[in-house]
């Protein structure tokens, strides 16, 4: 096991002047879950492969441990990739499989079988053994796919978006094995994927990235309380933040006729912006006598809970605004509701730079 560290770590593809990973600078603590995610395009899976020895380091570095493995091939690494399509070889065993780099390694036979066996109890494929990938399921082949990485005992664990092939509910299944089996083994893992409730749900820590540029990396708790700006603001959640642009007044932000308090010495820091970037969490509405008016378009009841759906009334910009309303609301389809936000649970961004704005 090891730490891994990106030192300004950049990546320059031939014929483009963007930088894929522009600067990364991100420590991974020993034993820790890390997930990189960001929408496509982001450099997440290019910071990985530079990580795996895959893609070249234009400037920077990057450690594994106390090892600068910046231009050392991939063998030299001591990590293990678990890919988004398995890459298993159709005409081994699972067994065979599982053992194939050990084979390539020179490793005795006994020793090979004990390690396969042992992980193949670990992800309860013992009755797999003999069988082709062919004949199991996606979600099996998936760990076999682990166990091929597990039986090499690396320092790191790499994976590419390893559920993306998974159909919705072993896709829930799966994250819940693979982020019980991280911490189980405690190896260093980083984890790539474009779905942030994947990476809300299994990551010790999240790094999000944009455009090949970290924009936070935090606990996922963390994340969702204090969004650094406002891409992360937008990207982190499900469903996603309400960001609604407001008319700073005299103690608050305006939004049409209904005017959310803030504190002045908050609305102090927005400078010489005459507006704000007001973010609202679906939880953070209340239904209430006066607020932002809101025609309903879709109710979505889940029991507990039901998801509001509607535009916003208070602009001619016809803005979707949702809503968790923790009681069964009978409204019909195109009535009006007044949402108005906990003042508690706001967050404030510069319209201009798009920053947190900080009490």
């Amino acid at each position: 096991m090891a730490t891994v560290s990106f030192k300004g770590a950049t990546r320059v593809y031939p014929g483009t002047e963007a930088p894929a990973v522009d600067k990364l600078d991100l420590d991974i603590e020993d034993g820790e879950f890390m997930v990189l995610v960001g929408p496509s395009g982001s450099g997440k899976s290019t910071a990985l492969r530079m990580l795996a020895g895959l893609e070249e380091v234009n400037e920077g570095s990057i450690y594994i441990g106390e090892k600068d493995v910046t231009h050392r091939p991939p063998k030299e690494r001591d990590i293990a990739m678990v890919f988004q399509n398995y890459a298993l070889y159709p005409h081994m065993s699972v067994a065979d499989n599982m053992g194939f780099a050990l084979k390539m390694q020179g490793l005795h036979k006994e020793e090979r079988a004990k390690r396969v066996q042992d992980a193949a109890k670990l992800l309860g494929l013992e009755e797999y053994l003999d069988r082709k990938p062919k004949a199991l399921s996606g979600g099996q082949r998936q760990r076999v796919a682990m166990g091929r990485a597990i039986v090499r005992d690396p320092q790191v664990f790499l994976m590419d978006e390893p559920l993306s092939n998974l159909d919705a509910k072993l896709r829930v299944q799966t994250r819940t094995q693979i982020a019980e089996l991280q911490h189980r083994l405690g190896v260093t893992t980083v984890y790539v994927t474009h779905d942030q409730i994947e990476a809300m749900t299994m990551g010790d820590r999240v790094a999000v990235l944009k455009d090949g540029l970290l924009q936070q990396v935090d606990t996922p708790l963390n994340l969702y309380d204090g969004p650094k700006n406002l891409f992360v603001a937008g990207f982190i959640g499900s469903p996603a933040m309400n960001l609604i642009e407001a008319e700073i007044v005299d103690g608050g932000a305006k939004i049409g006729d209904y005017v959310v308090p803030i504190a002045r010495d908050i609305l102090a820091k927005a400078g010489d912006d005459n507006t704000l970037m007001l973010g609202i969490r679906p939880e953070a509405f209340h239904l209430a006598d006066e607020g932002l008016p809101v025609k309903v378009s879709v109710i979505e009841e889940l029991g507990s809970d039901a998801y509001l759906y509607g535009n916003a009334e208070h602009t001619s910009v016809n803005q979707q605004i949702i809503a968790r309303i923790g009681t069964r609301l009978h409204s019909e389809k195109g009535g009006v509701v007044h949402l108005a936000p906990d003042a508690d649970k706001l967050h404030l961004f510069s319209t201009s730079t798009e920053e947190r704005l900080v009490a």
